[in-house]
């Protein structure tokens, strides 16, 4: 290289270059390149006016010679992972539906009232059914057959119902729309202790 920039130099007619010199600028010139080229390594990133860090030598986690969450993926949150939809077929993620206020509460009370199934799921009442029966029988386990069971759950669901129906009707005798727990009091009140239970 350093030959080639004399050849050049004599052919055109330009000043004689001196080798000394040429050599001394292209070797500085090389350095100047490689170390624009090279990645910044560690000791690079540090700004030249803050002082390095001085600290214990351990990482900040919490008493552990590790720093915490190493390896691990980033923690996402379960909103996030809500949000998104399966793509529909044209690739554009598909919108939830929004209902106005009040029409999926209309939907369900239509829905629900046309049914006849049963609403409380049925392996937990029988294990209420059979921590009630452990009261009455000091501790000895009964077997209950699954039809007892089934009669009592319909009984258990029609009080319910039938409870929640005179409860929300004392709730618009006081002018509100919003069942509070005092008109489940006066309806079961009101029904005296046969028909309240108690």
């Amino acid at each position: 290289m350093l030959l080639d920039l004399c050849l050049v130099n004599a052919a055109f007619g330009g000043p004689s270059v001196d080798l000394s010199t040429a050599a001394r600028y292209t070797v500085d010139s090389c350095r100047g390149a490689m170390q624009r080229d090279t990645p910044p390594g560690p000791s690079s990133r540090r700004n030249p006016t803050t002082p390095p860090r001085r600290g214990t030598g351990r990482s900040p986690g919490r008493g552990t010679g590790r720093s915490p969450r190493r390896g691990r993926s980033p923690r996402r949150s379960p909103r996030a992972s809500r949000r998104r939809q399966p793509a529909a077929e044209g690739g554009t993620p598909r919108r939830r539906r929004r209902y106005r206020p009040g029409q999926l509460a209309m939907l369900q009370i239509r829905k629900y009232q046309k049914s006849t199934n049963l609403l409380i799921p049925k392996l937990p009442f029988g294990r209420v059914v059979r921590e009630i029966c452990l009261d009455y029988t000091r501790g000895v386990d009964m077997q209950w057959q699954a039809m007892a069971l089934l009669a009592l759950q319909e009984a258990a669901e029609a009080f319910l119902v039938h409870l929640m129906e005179d409860a929300y009707i004392c709730s618009i005798h006081a002018k509100r729309v919003t069942l509070f727990p005092k008109d489940i009091q006066l309806a079961r009140r009101i029904r005296g202790f046969q028909e309240g239970l108690g």
